[in-house]
């Protein structure tokens, strides 16, 4: 499975940047994102930054990798801290995939 993450720029210069987040900090090839500086939150994905990211969004990613990190090392409580949303309650599907199942 491939997961982008979220990632701060520290520095950009001739389409690489320099980020920082969750713990890491790497070169990313920039050349998909115009006039992208310092302070931005990018979406790191396989060595490259794909797209900008809103502060609000980049902490909402951040905080369900969080919880997925717990859930994964086998704390039981994360479910319920993390996914609240999700406890006592029937999955939906989407609309585009309800319906017409035989």
């Amino acid at each position: 499975m491939c997961i982008g993450v979220p990632m701060k720029v520290v520095s950009c210069s001739d389409g690489i940047a320099l980020v920082a987040g969750r713990g890491a900090q790497e070169r990313l090839d920039a050349m998909l994102i115009d006039d992208l500086r310092p302070g931005a939150w990018v979406l790191a994905f396989r060595g490259a930054a794909v797209r900008t990211m809103s502060d609000d969004e980049a902490a909402q990613t951040n905080a369900a990798l969080d919880a997925l990190a717990a859930v994964l090392s086998g704390d039981g409580a994360a479910v319920e801290t993390h996914f609240r949303d999700l406890i006592d309650r029937e999955p939906q599907l989407p609309a585009h995939l309800q319906g017409g199942r035989t």
